[in-house]
């Protein structure tokens, strides 16, 4: 499978490898791709660590760097460049405490959410799709990355973007996942207002926000 990478999405990947690194686009902007859609952001992973890719970009700026993140600005336009890595204990239903950077980008799809966000694709490896993804865009399914009861527990505002992928691409939810948002949704209460009004503005303005399979407690994530 090939993708269309934006010259600044290639240019900053092409830096990166030149370098000795791995990288790769990551997450909704390949889903969004192979959709046939255009992204509306191009989100990159490494394995260089964040001063390893201050250093060899002139203009950037610290976004999340205790998390891995750096933001890599080209002509005025950023760039999200995350290293791998391994998420620790989640204390607040949305971040972790720690991070542990990795070598491995396996390691590093496995915390994300679901199939169709955790594929990554650079021009020379192609698709990486260690947890199903593409299956899962053919059969129109969204389905956790694991166990559903970890990455809701992990970030229970993942329940709500479960329904709002839902919502939007016109898919189903997959047994499994749904029967843990029915179970787990009242830990919605835990998430900032701010948080949840987001997701319910992208769910309502979406392609099929009365679609059935969408219609989950929503009297426990009130």
């Amino acid at each position: 499978m090939q993708i269309q990478l934006p010259e600044k999405v290639s240019y900053i990947l092409d830096i990166l490898t030149r370098a000795g690194y791995e990288a790769y686009a990551v997450g909704g902007c390949i889903r969004d791709s192979v959709l046939g859609k255009v992204p509306q952001d191009w989100d990159i992973t490494t394995s260089a660590m964040p001063q390893q890719v201050k250093a060899l970009f002139p203009k950037t700026i610290d976004t999340g760097i205790r998390h891995g993140t750096v933001t890599v600005l080209l002509k005025r336009e950023g760039f999200e460049v995350t290293t791998y890595r391994v998420d620790g204990i989640y204390e607040d239903y949305r971040r972790p405490r720690q991070v542990t950077f990795t070598p491995e980008l396996t390691e590093d799809l496995k915390r994300r959410d679901f199939t169709i966000n955790a594929m990554a694709y650079n021009s020379k490896e192609g698709l990486v799709d260690a947890f199903g993804g593409i299956e899962d865009l053919k059969a129109g399914r969204i389905r956790c990355v694991g166990a559903p009861e970890q990455r809701f527990g992990e970030d229970a505002l993942r329940m709500m973007r479960a329904v709002r992928f839902a919502a939007q691409l016109g898919f189903s939810i997959e047994d499994a996942t749904e029967e843990a948002v029915q179970r787990l949704c009242g830990t919605l209460r835990h998430i900032s207002a701010e948080r949840i009004r987001t997701e319910l503005t992208k769910l309502l303005l979406s392609g099929h926000p009365d679609r059935k399979s969408t219609r989950l407690n929503s009297s426990h994530m009130a």
